[in-house]
């Protein structure tokens, strides 16, 4: 694990924003093979939308963290806002952001927003996993020690083992990363089947937070209780389940009951 590539003079080339860089680049590129696939032109947009979801999933992923999580320490340290690199990063919040910001982008260029929100589902997911390498790169979003003499043990200059030393970790960030791959593979079937608009995107959604959920239970950077027994990304998770079910359900309703009898 080198979290320092090389230096250009004093300048740092960090692992975790070459891979994180790369998670964009390439998510962005199968999304345009995906949407290139359903031959309505609409591929052109894509390098444009990438760019603009990946600011601000960025921004979303940071600010998410800062205000959630580590605010009692930045609102004293202002300048350190944007210092990513100290493993302040909160996927949930740049997915939110960076959805958001293609929501815009779709409705100003008079895209189907919600046909693309499914088609561009499993590139969101891919981009997930290969950030996911980036933490484990960085030595942040770790696991709880295991308790015994197997787990990650990380480098002296990780916040991981300035959190907890040389104690064995939980690979969370790891499982996470393999678990996205699985959604990744699960989604690209799903797309295979005659489901409704706004279903891919709707199961996305289900099956992340649905893993995200479990893996919390493991994590050990941040494991404050919200809600008496959940973290704050359990219980973000809990809601997003809830919601991206019911709406599932009323979608796949709806193309059922709109269906000519036969």
């Amino acid at each position: 694990m080198h979290q320092y590539l090389f230096f250009i003079g004093d300048f740092p080339v960090r692992a975790y924003g070459l891979v994180l860089s790369l998670s964009i680049i390439l998510a962005t590129g199968v999304g345009y093979f995906l949407v290139k696939k359903e031959g309505r032109g609409e591929e052109t947009y894509l390098v444009d939308l990438g760019i603009y979801c990946g600011i601000a999933g960025l921004i979303g992923a940071r600010l998410w963290d800062v205000f959630f999580f580590d605010w009692d320490y930045y609102s004293h340290h202002l300048t350190e806002l944007f210092n990513v690199w100290q493993g302040g990063m909160a996927i949930q919040g740049g997915i939110f952001l960076g959805v958001l910001a293609g929501i815009f982008y779709c409705r100003h260029h008079k895209l189907d927003t919600v046909r693309l929100m499914d088609v561009l589902a499993p590139a969101i997911i891919l981009g997930q996993a290969l950030g996911r390498c980036a933490n484990l790169l960085n030595g942040d979003a770790f696991g709880a020690p295991t308790g015994g003499s197997f787990g990650i043990v990380y480098p002296a200059t990780t916040l991981a083992a300035h959190t907890y030393g040389t104690q064995p970790l939980w690979p969370a960030e790891i499982w996470e990363g393999q678990l996205d791959m699985v959604i990744f593979a699960l989604l690209l079937m799903f797309r295979c089947t005659n489901h409704a608009k706004g279903q891919c995107f709707a199961l996305y959604v289900m099956l992340y937070s649905a893993a995200r959920f479990g893996l919390e239970f493991l994590r050990g950077d941040y494991a404050e209780k919200v809600l008496a027994f959940m973290t704050s990304a359990q219980t973000t998770s809990f809601f997003a389940f809830t919601i991206a079910f019911l709406i599932f359900l009323y979608l796949g309703w709806r193309k059922t009951s709109s269906s000519p009898n036969t």
